[in-house]
């Protein structure tokens, strides 16, 4: 046993001394008693045919399948297909995943580990820009918006739920929070100078619609040719800027009437001192 794996052993004759069905009456095994007895003895040896290649896996014959996923299913889906075909076959056949499979199979059920992290993080960090929790709390609802728009898109495109379209989730969380920063910043100003609540986030939408329009316009403008590109690696390209072009249309849509929207809740509902009835 080597790591876990049964290795077999085989003990094999110098070359001379295997070349023909009759060597077998030239090798000798020892008995019980200490004498040498040969191999003919019980046992015989003849020419046929068999595979010209054995694979085995794990010390048990096995046969390797290569595939990959057809377009617009994930490669989870493909592997799920594949253990269920495999519930179907007769006892005794068994399923072992290796190479990309494998670690896959390993690192499964991760991903919305990673994505409460990344917004964890992100919480944090503007709650230690602006000193508040609340803020934070107007900013973080409206992200939301992006993933909706994010998923919208990847599934009317007939893209699959695969490692490029997460990394284009994560980007898509920074960049409706960065949406929301841009009219909540204002709005907080604004409630600083002694304006309600409701005054404080429509005049902030009304400040800093022509900066959201023309930032996101620039990032759009400038995905819109890996969303729409053919060709060698064109599947990558795909498929990381459809979710993130989805999601920040979507944010930029629904940000300025949710953000503002989202501001008067929490600061009606956690600071009513500070922020007036309308």
């Amino acid at each position: 046993i080597e790591n876990g794996r049964i290795k077999r052993v085989y003990a094999q004759a110098d070359a001379e001394y295997r070349m023909l069905p009759t060597d077998i009456k030239r090798w000798y095994v020892r008995n019980a008693s200490g004498g040498m007895v040969p191999l003919s003895t019980f046992g015989s040896g003849e020419w046929t045919y068999g595979a010209s290649k054995l694979t085995r896996f794990n010390g048990k014959s096995s046969l390797e399948i290569k595939g990959e996923a057809a377009k617009g299913i994930s490669s989870g889906e493909a592997l799920n297909k594949v253990s269920k075909l495999v519930e179907n076959l007769p006892e005794g056949v068994g399923l072992q995943w290796t190479g990309l499979s494998y670690e896959e199979q390993q690192s499964g059920g991760q991903a919305w580990m990673v994505y409460m992290i990344s917004i964890i993080a992100v919480f944090l960090a503007l709650a230690a820009l602006y000193e508040s929790w609340t803020i934070p709390l107007a900013i973080m609802l409206t992200v939301p918006l992006g993933i909706f728009g994010a998923v919208l898109a990847t599934w009317g495109a007939g893209q699959a739920n695969d490692i490029y379209f997460q990394v284009g989730l994560l980007m898509t969380i920074a960049l409706a929070a960065k949406n929301a920063i841009l009219i909540i910043e204002f709005a907080k100003t604004n409630l600083e100078e002694g304006m309600s609540a409701y005054d404080s986030a429509v005049t902030a939408a009304k400040q800093r619609l022509r900066p959201i329009l023309m930032t996101s316009l620039t990032f759009i403008l400038g995905i819109m040719p890996l969303a729409f590109a053919s060709g060698p690696g064109s599947g990558a390209q795909n498929a990381i800027s459809i979710g993130v072009l989805g999601g920040i249309t979507a944010t930029t849509v629904f940000v300025l009437f949710f953000a503002p929207f989202f501001f008067i809740v929490v600061m009606r509902l956690f600071k009513k001192d500070d922020a007036k009835k309308a």
